[in-house]
C-alpha cells in the first residue's frame, strides 16, 4: 500500500486522535471503567468487564499505531474507522435505555453524543488520508 502524504494539519489531528484513544484506553482501566461497562449493550454475549478490558487494548493498540506507525497510517486510519463503527451500538445503547454514563445524564446529551461518532469516523480517515487513497484505488 503507498503512503499517502499527509498535510501538518491532518498529522495533528491524526496524533490528537491517538493521544484521546490512548487517554480512553487508560480510562478503561481505571477511572472511567464503570462508565465504559454501563455503555456494554446488554445483548453482548460476554462479561461487560471483559469486553471493557478488550476494548481497551484495541484503543491503546489503535493510539499507538496512530501516532508511531506512520508508514502504516492508511490502514491505521481504516482500522480506527471501523473500530468506531463497532463501538457505535454502545452509545445507541447508552441514548435508547437512558443509561447515565460519562455525564451524559439527560436524553439531549446523550443524542448529542451520537453525532460525533461520524466527526470521529471522519476524522481517523482523513487524518491518515484514508479518504485520498480510497478515493484513487476506488
Amino acid at each position: 500500500m503507498e503512503n499517502i502524504q499527509t498535510t501538518k494539519t491532518q498529522n495533528f489531528f491524526r496524533i490528537l486522535l491517538g493521544l484521546f484513544m490512548i487517554t480512553a484506553a487508560i480510562g478503561h482501566f481505571t477511572f472511567q471503567r464503570t462508565d465504559f461497562q454501563a455503555q456494554v449493550p446488554n445483548w453482548v454475549p460476554l462479561d461487560k468487564d471483559l469486553v471493557v478490558i478488550l476494548s481497551g487494548i484495541v484503543e491503546i493498540a489503535l493510539g499507538l499505531c496512530m501516532i508511531f506507525l506512520t508508514r502504516y497510517k492508511v490502514i491505521v486510519g481504516i482500522a480506527l474507522a471501523v473500530f468506531y463503527v463497532l463501538v457505535f451500538p454502545g452509545n445507541i445503547a447508552q441514548y435508547l435505555n437512558k443509561t447515565s454514563a460519562f455525564g451524559l445524564d439527560t436524553d439531549q446529551a446523550r443524542l448529542i453524543r451520537l453525532f460525533f461518532q461520524p466527526v470521529l469516523i471522519f476524522l481517523a480517515l482523513w487524518s491518515t488520508g484514508a479518504i485520498s487513497y480510497l478515493k484513487r484505488k476506488y
